[in-house]
């Protein structure tokens, strides 16, 4: 038997702005995040910055994980009402396990790499003149 969808409204979130009580929109899902709020590895302030608002730019800016967005589920309370959505665009979940998130080259290959040669390049530096009493 599928459970019917709890609807709010934009109003009704607005409200909802402090640690005691603490929603969230996020691509039109209303969020109850009032008990995640001292598990966030980004530290509770961060949700309490969007409590009451829709934060799903902010969200999706972040680059949550596919873990972060299926921990999401729990939290989620209801919808908002038909008369107050907005199209949004999901962006593809970050895998920070991954070594393929080379999209901006700011990935930990494009500077561990390098760093490892220098250090290589140093120590046989160092020990080529040690070996020649330097």
């Amino acid at each position: 038997m599928a459970t019917e969808t709890k609807l709010f409204t934009r109003e009704e979130v607005k409200s909802k702005n402090d640690s005691k009580t603490a929603w969230i929109i996020i691509h039109n899902s209303v969020y109850n995040v009032t008990d995640f709020l001292n598990e966030h590895p980004g530290g509770e302030e961060v949700l309490l910055e969007q409590a009451g608002k829709d934060g799903t730019e902010a969200f999706e800016d972040v680059g949550h994980s596919s873990d972060a967005r299926d921990m999401m589920k729990k939290y989620k309370i209801g919808e908002l009402v038909e008369a107050d959505r907005i199209e949004t665009q999901e962006k593809p979940s970050v895998n920070w396990a991954s070594d393929n998130n080379d999209n901006n080259g700011s990935s930990w290959k494009s500077w561990i790499i390098p760093v490892a040669l220098g250090v290589v390049a140093t120590i046989i530096y160092r020990f080529y003149f040690l070996a020649q009493g330097h």
